[in-house]
């Protein structure tokens, strides 16, 4: 693998860092967890959009630059280093986008991802259920067919972004006699869809990042539905490979904590030093999320040559949802009882939001399948190893 960019993509981060200097927030916006924060980051993927930057690899007629792995990657590091905002979109142009590029009808595409990339449509993720959360197969959710309509009935539980999105995507099952993995079918459905009920579920810091959605008697066109019918474990795998090994978590998102965490111990370094795994902690955070990088390029180029994402995206996400945890945890030991601050706390200083990541950091090895389901797919499909 070449570990030297080309000048034409030296000039393309030139291009992105100044355009991100001229049109980043000077203030922070609030948290995409409350009404008007969710305004506010929908505002900023429209910006990002009048730009052409709101995903850089889908094709100019869609509204992307047509980009590769290695230029998106280019972007994100651009983009974390400018202290740019969180992504409320991020299922929608990250896991959704993807997956209707590859398996999306042409008029799906020409509907749907442009409102997706101006933001004007943000999606949320519709797939555990009460029984079925990391065992997708278990899914019971139902989607009878009615002439050129599903009926939907069932509930949707940890829904990211539900509370204030304007869709879902999930699976159901279109064949009520089929088992596990067989006879389900990946259907896109409009949440302010007459039958449907949305309650917010608090997180740990009390907003509403998640919802139970419960659908009674909706119908909704089969023209939603993505992929055949009865096809929907195929595409939601292709959609989980997108979240686990490369689009939702660029490495440059965990290098940028790994720089805020040298630095936050470098402020800090003679009560740090009190304890010496502290030391050895921050130097492991900063190896780890450079090995992260580099092997998220070597599998961009990969991908750029044909490649596919297969079983090892759960290796991936194993060792960057272990990683978040690492740095915030040790994070917290540096900050000792100042850890503890919310953001908003007059003696915070700044550090609280060391906090916030912490709290969400301990999502990450659920999220996206946890990292015990993630176990189980190493041992049978990558090392063949007996269920």
């Amino acid at each position: 693998m070449e570990l030297a960019y080309t000048e034409e993509q030296q000039a393309f981060r030139l291009q992105i860092r100044n355009w991100l200097k001229n049109h980043v927030p000077k203030k922070p916006l609030k948290s995409f967890d409350t009404e008007a924060g969710f305004a506010q980051h929908r505002k900023w993927e429209a910006t990002l959009n009048k730009g052409r930057w709101g995903m850089v690899t889908w094709p100019e007629e869609l509204g992307g630059r047509g980009c590769d792995l290695i230029e998106w990657l280019i972007f994100e590091e651009e983009y974390y280093r400018a202290g740019s905002p969180a992504r409320v979109n991020q299922n929608g142009i990250f896991l959704l986008g993807p997956t209707l590029m590859e398996y999306g009808t042409e008029e799906q595409k020409k509907r749907i991802l442009p409102k997706m990339a101006t933001g004007e449509e943000v999606w949320a993720q519709a797939w555990s259920e009460p029984n079925a959360g990391s065992d997708m197969a278990a899914i019971r959710a139902r989607a009878d067919r009615d002439g050129d309509h599903y009926v939907i009935n069932g509930q949707k539980t940890w829904s990211t972004r539900a509370v204030y999105a304007d869709w879902s995507f999930g699976m159901f099952r279109t064949d009520p006699n089929s088992e596990r993995h067989h006879g389900l079918t990946f259907i896109l459905v409009p949440l302010n869809a007459e039958g449907i009920t949305v309650r917010p579920i608090p997180q740990l810091d009390g907003l509403p990042g998640f919802a139970e959605i419960f659908f009674d008697n909706v119908r909704v066109p089969v023209e939603n539905r993505l992929g055949d019918e009865g096809a929907g474990w195929k595409v939601a795998m292709a959609t989980a490979g997108f979240e686990r090994g490369l689009m939702l978590r660029s490495p440059a998102r965990f290098q940028e904590t790994a720089r805020r965490l040298v630095e936050l111990y470098r402020e800090n370094q003679e009560s740090a030093d009190r304890d010496p795994m502290v030391r050895e902690a921050v130097l492991r955070a900063w190896m780890d999320a450079e090995a992260y990088t580099l092997t998220t390029y070597q599998t961009a180029c990969r991908l750029s040559k044909g490649g596919k994402i297969g079983a090892e995206s759960s290796t991936n996400k194993i060792f960057w949802s272990e990683l978040d945890q690492k740095m915030h945890a040790t994070a917290m030991s540096i900050l000792g009882a100042r850890a503890e601050l919310l953001p908003h706390a007059p003696a915070a200083q700044g550090v609280g939001h060391w906090l916030d990541g912490f709290l969400f950091s301990q999502s990450g090895t659920i999220y996206a399948g946890t990292n015990e389901i993630q176990r189980n797919i190493i041992a049978e499909r990558m090392l063949g190893m007996p269920r």
